[in-house]
C-alpha cells in the first residue's frame, strides 16, 4: 500500500500533540538543548518513497502549516482521517521530531481521541517501519487502526480528533503502591514485593490476573489474604466492586465474599497488592491446606472493573 497515495487534501482536520522526548526516547536523558526558541519543522519524506510532483505540493504545504515545536519534543499532528473498505480507520499524520540528533522509534501504543477528548480507537504500531527522522523535521504517515480496535463509532470522524503516543505501553511492568502500603511497610518489605513482582511470570497483552501472594486464619475465625492485582494493559483502571474466593490445594473453596474498593485504581502494565479480610460468616472451610492455594473472581459473578 502506497501510504502517500492517500494524503489528497490541503485541508488539517485534526490537532496537535506533543511531548518531551525522553518520554519516548529510553536512551535520552532529560537534555536541555541550547536552543529555546521554538523550532519550525522542515518535511523529510521515507528514503523509499518516489513521489510525485502534486503529491510533494500537498505535502509541503501541509508541512508549512504545523506550528512550531519547543525543543527536544516529539509530535503527532492529525491531518485527516478516513475509513476503508473493510471499516479500518487511515489516519494521516505527521510525526514531527526537535531532537537535537537523528532517532528511530521502536513499537508503541497510538491512541485516537475524538473532538471531545475521548478514546476512539487504540493500537500498537512498530514505528521502525517510519526509518530515521532527522533532528527538526515531520514525516507524513497514515496509521491504519484495524476495525477491531475502534471503540467509538459515533463522530470519530469529526474535525478536532487528535493521535497520541501512549507513553504507559512502554513502561516496564512494576509494583503499584498504595499511599497507605507506602507508609506502613519497611524498605525491606518494599523490596520484597518488587522481587516477587519481578519473578511472576509475564502478562498477556491486556490480561488482568489475581495472584495470592499470603494468606492465614485470624483468631476470630475470620480469613485474611493478600492478592495481586495485575493489569496487563496499557491503561490503567480502576476496581470499585470485586468478588473474590480464596481455593485451597485440595481445590476446595475456603472463603468467598464481594468487597466494595476506594475504588482502587491499577496503573497500566503494574500490579497492586490488596489485603481482602473474609469475616467468619464468610469462611466455608476451616481445615484448608494452603500449601497451594489461588485467589480467582467467581465465575458467576459481576465486577466493576473499568
Amino acid at each position: 500500500m502506497k501510504l502517500f497515495n492517500f494524503f489528497k487534501k490541503t485541508e488539517v482536520k485534526g490537532k496537535e500533540r506533543a511531548i518531551e522526548s525522553y518520554e519516548l526516547l529510553a536512551n535520552k536523558s532529560e537534555e536541555k538543548n541550547a536552543q529555546t526558541e521554538d523550532i519550525t519543522t522542515k518535511l523529510s519524506l521515507h528514503e523509499s518513497w518516489n513521489i510525485s510532483q502534486e503529491q510533494m505540493y500537498v505535502f509541503r504545504f501541509l508541512a508549512n502549516e504545523l506550528q512550531p515545536l519547543k525543543p527536544n519534543q516529539l509530535s503527532l499532528s492529525g491531518i485527516d482521517m478516513e475509513r476503508d473498505g473493510d471499516n479500518n480507520l487511515l489516519v494521516k499524520s505527521f510525526l514531527r521530531s526537535t531532537v537535537t540528533e537523528s532517532v528511530r522509534l521502536q513499537e508503541v501504543e497510538l491512541v485516537l481521541f475524538d473532538k471531545e477528548g475521548k478514546i476512539a480507537a487504540a493500537q500498537k504500531f512498530d514505528l521502525e517501519e517510519l526509518g530515521y527522522l532527522p533532528p527538526n523535521t515531520a514525516r507524513p504517515w497514515v496509521f491504519v487502526f484495524d476495525a477491531a480496535n475502534i471503540k467509538l463509532e459515533e463522530g470519530i470522524l469529526e474535525d478536532g480528533w487528535s493521535l497520541a503516543f501512549n507513553i504507559e505501553s512502554m513502561r516496564e511492568h512494576m509494583l503499584d503502591l498504595e499511599p497507605s502500603w507506602k507508609e506502613n511497610l519497611t524498605k525491606e518489605q518494599i523490596t520484597m514485593l518488587e522481587d516477587l513482582v519481578k519473578q511472576m511470570p509475564e502478562l498477556k497483552d491486556k490480561e488482568v490476573n489475581f495472584t495470592g501472594f499470603q494468606v492465614a486464619f485470624q483468631d476470630d475465625g475470620g480469613l485474611v489474604a493478600s492478592v495481586f492485582i495485575r493489569n496487563g494493559n496499557t491503561r490503567a483502571m480502576n476496581v470499585e466492586q470485586l468478588p473474590i474466593e480464596i481455593v485451597d490445594a485440595a481445590g476446595d473453596i475456603v472463603a468467598k465474599g464481594s468487597f466494595e474498593l476506594p475504588p482502587l485504581e491499577v496503573k497500566a502494565n503494574s500490579t497492586k497488592p490488596w489485603t481482602f479480610i473474609f469475616p467468619e460468616q464468610l469462611v466455608q472451610k476451616k481445615d484448608a491446606d494452603f500449601s497451594r492455594w489461588v485467589a480467582r473472581i467467581p465465575s458467576d459473578a459481576e465486577t466493576n472493573i473499568q
